[in-house]
């Protein structure tokens, strides 16, 4: 997948429900310095649409304020918008389930254009 965000909520609830935690907390972290976490709405697509092209007014790629490049014109602005969303969530467990909101989702956003293989730990804690 290239820019874009993968709604990864179904693969993190199942490592939550295999963990045999009843009640507790679910942490979610990727592993890298271009790509981020958000938890956003689920239903409709143009909430996401709408945060990325909130994000390339945000930061730009080619602008000429950046200096890093090594990997291309979307190189810095990827590693901004990583700072500027999460790189780790912390969500509750409860009764062996994810406990979000009805429209809440668990997303990736990948920020680099070239699609990159990216990793993401999920700990669950409780009891």
């Amino acid at each position: 997948m290239g820019r874009g965000t993968a709604n990864i909520t179904t693969e993190i609830a199942a490592v939550a429900a295999e963990s045999g935690v009843d009640t507790g907390l679910c942490h979610v972290f990727i592993h890298h310095t271009s790509a981020s976490l958000i938890l956003c709405e689920n239903a409709d697509p143009d909430v996401r649409r709408d945060l990325e092209t909130f994000m390339l007014r945000l930061a730009p790629d080619g602008d000429p304020m950046f200096v890093h490049v090594d990997e291309g014109p979307d190189d810095m602005p990827a590693h901004v918008r990583s700072i500027l969303t999460a790189m780790d969530l912390t969500l509750p467990l409860t009764q062996g389930r994810l406990a979000l909101g009805t429209w809440q989702g668990v997303y990736l956003w990948e920020h680099r254009h070239r699609p990159h293989q990216r990793r993401v730990t999920v700990t669950v804690q409780g009891e």
